[in-house]
C-alpha cells in the first residue's frame, strides 16, 4: 500500500506502451469488433440500417456514440482505440482501489495494470478486439466509488450511460433493488431508454434491435459465434449435453448465483466489499447463462475484485479465486485446448470456479499487514510484557 516509487512507474508505463504498440502494429481499424460498431454508424450515415449486420449487437445509441470514429483515418484509429481501451481499464483500476480507500499511486495501484497485462490473457483480448465491453469495465467501478460515497442517483447515470453504449451491466439494476435505491434505479433504466429511443427515431428502421437483434440472442448466436462462448449453456452441448438440460444447468446456477448475491447483501454488515462483491456475484450469475459470454467479460468484475485484497473475507483472499484464474495464464500449454475455437473450455472453468469463490460463503481471513504495521505489533507486545 506505500507510494509507488518511480521504477514501479517506469515499469507499468513501458509493459502497457508497448502493448498499445504492437496491437496498433497487428491491426488496421483498432480492433475487430470496435470496427463492426463503425461500419454500423457508417452504414446508417449512408441512409442504411445498422442491424444489416447480424453481428452488431448493441443498442442505437451506440451507432450516434461511434460517428466521431468515422471521421478519423483508419492510422489514426489503430492507435487511438487501443490507447482509449487502455487508458479505460485503467481508470475503472483506479476508481475500484479508492473503493476500498487505497490510493492509485500505490505500488498495488500502478503495478496492477502491468500485472493484468501480463498474467491475464482477457486484457490482451479486449484491447486486441477494441471491444466496448471497456465501457462496463470503467463503469461499473465508478458507480460503486459513487454509492459507497452515498450518491446513487449519480451511480444509476453513470450506469444507465454505460448501458446505452453496451447493455453489459442490466444485473446491476439488482443491486439498486436491493439496496432499494429507486432514484439510482430510475436514473438506470431512463438513460438508456431515452438515449436508444431518441437515436431508433432517426433510423430507417426504428424497431430492428427488436425485431432482428433480440431474436438473433435468443436463438444463440450462429454456429462461428458459439465456438468462443463462455457460459455453461453454450459450452456443455459441445461436450454432448443435451441443449436443453445445459440451458437449464446455466439457469439454476445463475438463479443460485442471484440468489447467495441477495443473501450477502442482506445479512453482511455494510461496508465496500459487500458492495463489490453483490455486484460482482450479480455479473458472474449473467455470464453463466447469457449468450454470448465472451472471456473479456471477465475485465468487468476481476479488477474489481483483486481491488479489495486488503479487506478481511475477500474473495481474491481465497485460494480457489487464484484456481480460477489458472487457465488465464498467457504462455501456458494446455493440451487439446491451444485451438482459439478450443479455449472456451478454459473460459468456462473460470467463469464457473470464479463464481463459486465469490458466491459461496467463506470464513474470514487476517487483514493484511505490511511491515510498519507488523513492527507496531511486535513493540505493543513487548511492553505488555513489561
Amino acid at each position: 500500500m506505500r507510494r509507488a516509487s518511480r521504477h514501479a512507474w517506469a515499469v507499468s508505463s513501458t509493459v502497457l506502451c508497448a502493448h498499445i504498440a504492437g496491437v496498433a502494429l497487428r491491426t488496421s481499424d483498432g480492433g475487430m469488433d470496435n470496427a463492426i460498431v463503425v461500419r454500423a454508424a457508417r452504414t446508417w450515415l449512408d441512409g442504411g440500417s445498422p442491424y444489416a449486420d447480424r453481428h452488431f449487437l448493441y443498442l442505437p445509441s451506440a451507432v450516434l456514440a461511434a460517428v466521431p470514429q468515422t471521421l478519423l483515418p483508419a492510422d489514426a484509429l489503430r492507435v487511438l482505440v487501443p490507447l482509449t481501451v487502455t487508458a479505460l481499464l485503467v481508470a475503472g483500476w483506479a476508481c475500484a482501489l479508492r473503493i476500498h480507500g487505497i490510493s492509485w499511486r500505490s505500488r498495488l495501484g500502478v503495478l496492477g495494470p502491468a500485472a493484468l497485462a501480463l498474467g491475464f490473457a482477457p486484457f490482451g483480448h479486449l484491447v486486441s478486439l477494441g471491444n466496448w465491453t471497456v465501457t462496463a469495465a470503467a463503469a461499473l467501478p465508478l458507480a460503486l466509488l459513487l454509492a459507497v460515497r452515498e450518491r446513487w442517483g449519480w451511480a444509476g447515470v453513470v450506469v444507465g450511460a454505460a448501458l446505452a453504449l453496451k447493455p453489459l451491466l442490466a444485473p446491476v439494476a439488482l443491486l439498486f433493488l436491493f439496496a432499494r435505491r429507486w432514484r439510482g434505479l430510475a436514473a438506470l433504466v431512463l438513460v438508456p431508454a431515452l438515449a436508444s429511443g431518441g437515436t431508433a427515431l432517426l433510423m430507417p428502421d426504428p424497431a430492428a434491435f427488436v425485431t432482428q437483434t433480440l431474436p438473433f440472442l435468443l436463438r444463440g448466436h450462429d454456429g462461428f459465434v458459439r465456438l468462443y462462448e463462455a457460459s455453461p449453456a453454450a459450452v456443455l452441448p459441445r461436450l454432448g449435453v443435451p441443449s436443453a438440460v445445459a440451458v437449464l444447468s446455466a439457469c439454476a446456477a445463475a438463479g443460485a448465483g442471484a440468489w447467495s448475491a441477495y443473501r450477502r447483501w442482506t445479512r453482511d454488515a455494510p461496508g465496500p466489499l459487500r458492495l463489490t462483491e453483490t455486484a460482482a456475484t450479480l455479473m458472474l450469475s449473467a455470464f453463466l447463462v447469457s449468450r454470448p459470454s465472451y472471456d473479456h467479460y471477465l475485465l468487468v468484475v476481476v479488477p474489481l475484485l483483486l481491488a479489495g485484497a486488503a479487506d478481511p473475507g475477500a474473495a481474491v483472499r481465497g485460494p480457489w479465486f487464484w484456481v480460477a484464474l489458472v487457465p488465464q495464464v498467457p504462455g501456458a500449454d494446455w493440451p487439446g485446448l491451444e485451438a482459439v475455437t478450443r479455449r472456451s473450455f478454459r473460459d468456462c472453468f473460470t467463469l464457473c470456479v470464479m463464481t463459486a469463490s465469490v458466491a459461496l460463503p467463506r470464513r474470514r481471513l487476517l487483514p493484511l499487514a505490511g511491515p510498519d504495521h507488523l513492527v507496531a505489533q511486535r513493540r505493543g507486545r513487548r511492553a505488555e510484557r513489561v
